[in-house]
């Protein structure tokens, strides 16, 4: 029978809820056990798929395409598990559960209300997911004293009635701001935050606090009297310079002793050998004098999460490499004469996925600018529609090539709706998780994978224009990766060139620290190599 333990929030969001839920997992597997990772989130959209990057961050796409949290990323590179739709709760998913059922007349005329039958969902959920491991971490999104993360945590409390107590813990994730004023940690909204939370019925078993300062054992002895918990029970959380540490921060101060004996769990052993090393070579060269600059060119750039799984793919590749890659971020809706000087001054140039037309140009003369000068480029997405179009204006002389998501009356739509794409509503609609492409030999791509089929997720709508497949392959630009079943592209390299691949799908979903992305690292040692390349140049 599974184990469970429930992560709630206190204070503020966006205290990293995630990461310490992300952490506890991976030091658990480090003992050996099963652990399976949930997020709850009490907004009532159905998916985040619908949702502004601006106000949510990055939508993380899953294996059987679901569109959830980000906070789904942060578990599969830490547990290195494979999440599914599941594994993201919402609000609007139990609500339409509940409201289709009682349209069948499942319900047998009775009331339907929040409890029990919100909540029995609720539970029947997080008991299919416990299914086959040992222990499944919940996380419930929002802060305690929300109204509409209420549910959730009504289902939580009641989870420990009809099971074992030791079945069941709580740990709370709660600020301890510090005051510059007075010099001091405040510890009253950790206080109000847990009274919130036991007035709900759930007492925390555990305390991680996050503060800018140490606590010392005065203030530790605070928090536990007026929280009724054990002093060895406070954890600190303090801001580290890379989220990796945290794990091994969290053994340090026996999180993952305090919860065995709560769960009342053996380990029969401990090995983070692997994950220590890599920790290890991070910090080497993240205090590293060497580095490379690569440009990130988007348009949500004022909100670092919406890249998040990109930036944390580009980490793996620069450890692999054993080179400091500082990401400048550039907003594609600047003039053009900042968007080339910006991009000549770097090693390489990534373009990222995205929607919509506000800042396309500027990412098309981006890619101009990386491949006239033989920039290492890569592009992700949208980031490979912008190239073939790029292509397409300034090699094949097409002018006003486009898609036709920006211009659905361009003479030259190089990208475009398929047939089973047009009329649809956007949610849910698109090209969403695992699909098969196969490599051709003797390309980058073969080079990068070493593999005739790989398996990558998708969150896209439109799709390269089979139409200019020849004009393409003429002028230098390969198709190298093809979706054979439904014959649609998949991935565009120019041959002639240090290094430049666009590819439909997202691979920086499926970057793991201990397994980083070929493509990745294949890119920053081509951005490594240009670098070299040009210090040699300019001693000559």
């Amino acid at each position: 029978m599974s184990k469970f333990i429930f992560i709630t929030g206190g204070v503020v969001s966006s205290l990293g809820k995630g990461i310490t839920s992300a952490s506890i997992g991976r030091l658990l597997k480090s003992h050996g056990f099963l652990v399976n990772m949930v997020k709850c989130d009490p907004y009532l959209n159905v998916d985040a798929g619908t949702m502004s990057p601006f106000q949510h961050g990055e939508v993380f796409v899953t294996e059987d395409g679901a569109e959830t949290d980000l906070d789904l990323g942060h578990y599969e590179r830490f547990v290195e598990i494979k999440t599914k739709a599941d594994n993201n709760i919402t609000a609007g998913k139990i609500y339409s559960i509940v409201i289709e059922k009682e349209r069948k007349g499942e319900y047998l005329g009775q009331t339907v209300q929040v409890i029990p039958h919100l909540t029995d969902e609720i539970k029947s959920k997080f008991l299919k997911l416990a299914k086959g491991y040992d222990i499944t971490i919940i996380e419930i999104g929002g802060t305690v004293g929300d109204i509409e993360s209420l549910p959730f945590l009504e289902a939580a409390r009641q989870m420990k009635l009809n099971r074992n107590s030791s079945d069941v813990i709580y740990i709370h994730v709660t600020l301890v701001p510090y005051l510059s004023s007075s010099d001091e940690l405040k510890t009253k909204p950790t206080q109000h935050s847990v009274t919130k939370l036991r007035e709900i019925g759930i007492d925390p078993d555990i305390i991680v606090t996050r503060s800018e300062k140490p606590l010392n054992s005065e203030i530790k002895k605070k928090i536990a009297l007026f929280s009724s918990v054990p002093p060895q029970a406070i954890i600190e959380a303090p801001n580290v310079s890379t989220i990796y540490e945290i794990p091994s921060l969290f053994k340090k101060q026996a999180l993952d002793e305090q919860i065995l004996m709560l769960l009342r769990l053996r380990s029969n052993k401990y090995d983070s050998s692997e994950w220590d090393k890599f920790v290890s070579r991070l910090n080497l060269i993240m205090n590293s004098k060497n580095s490379l600059k690569i440009i990130m060119a988007g348009k949500y750039t004022k909100l670092r999460d919406s890249y998040k799984s990109l930036n944390e793919a580009i980490l793996h590749a620069s450890v692999a490499n054993g080179i400091r890659v500082d990401i400048e971020y550039l907003d594609t809706e600047e003039s053009k004469a900042k968007i080339e000087q910006k991009v000549k001054s770097c090693d390489g140039l990534i373009i990222p996925g995205g929607f919509g037309e506000r800042g396309i140009e500027g990412k098309i003369h981006a890619i101009k600018i990386a491949r006239e000068n033989r920039i290492p480029f890569f592009g992700i997405c949208l980031g490979m529609q912008c190239c073939v179009i790029e292509f397409a204006r300034n090699v094949l002389g097409l002018k006003n090539a486009n898609s036709t998501e920006f211009d659905p009356k361009t003479p030259y739509p190089v990208i475009t709706l398929i047939k089973n794409q047009k009329n649809v509503y956007k949610g849910a609609s698109m090209r969403l998780g695992n699909y098969p492409c196969s490599i051709k030999k003797n390309t980058l791509a073969w080079k990068i994978y070493s593999k005739s089929i790989i398996y990558e997720r998708h969150r896209h709508r439109y799709e390269f224009n089979n139409r200019y497949i020849y004009s393409f392959e003429k002028r230098g630009m390969k198709i190298s990766g093809l979706n054979k079943k439904d014959n649609l592209v998949e991935i565009v390299e120019i041959t002639d060139h240090p290094f430049f691949i666009g590819v439909q799908f997202h691979p920086e979903f499926n970057s793991k620290p201990l397994n980083p992305h070929p493509i990745f690292v294949e890119f920053i040692k081509a951005a490594l190599k240009d670098k070299e390349l040009d210090y040699e140049k300019s001693k000559n």
